[in-house]
């Protein structure tokens, strides 16, 4: 026991025991790295969806506003014309 060599056998076997769990700890890093990853790219792409969602529905707007405008623009001109027709008449 007092051999220094009778120890070298269970340093070793520490050591090893060591390097093993920051071997099983890396693994596992790498694992949550990989899954975050695959997160970030769902995440991505559900924006990018969400951005095209976006741009269709301003297009929509826009389109909707402008036909309210005419419609609106058509009404006024129906009304000035009856208008005018009244007073031509009229006068």
């Amino acid at each position: 026991s007092d051999n220094p060599d009778s120890s070298q056998p269970s340093k070793a076997r520490n050591v090893q025991r060591e390097v093993d769990q920051v071997v099983g700890i890396m693994q596992q890093n790498i694992n949550k790295v990989m899954e975050r990853e695959e997160r970030l790219d769902t995440l991505q792409t559900k924006t990018e969806e969400l951005n095209e969602g976006a741009r269709q529905f301003r297009r929509g707007a826009t389109e909707v506003r402008k036909k309210m405008w005419w419609r609106d623009m058509k009404l006024k001109l129906i009304i000035a014309a009856i208008v005018i027709i009244l007073i031509v008449v009229i006068v």
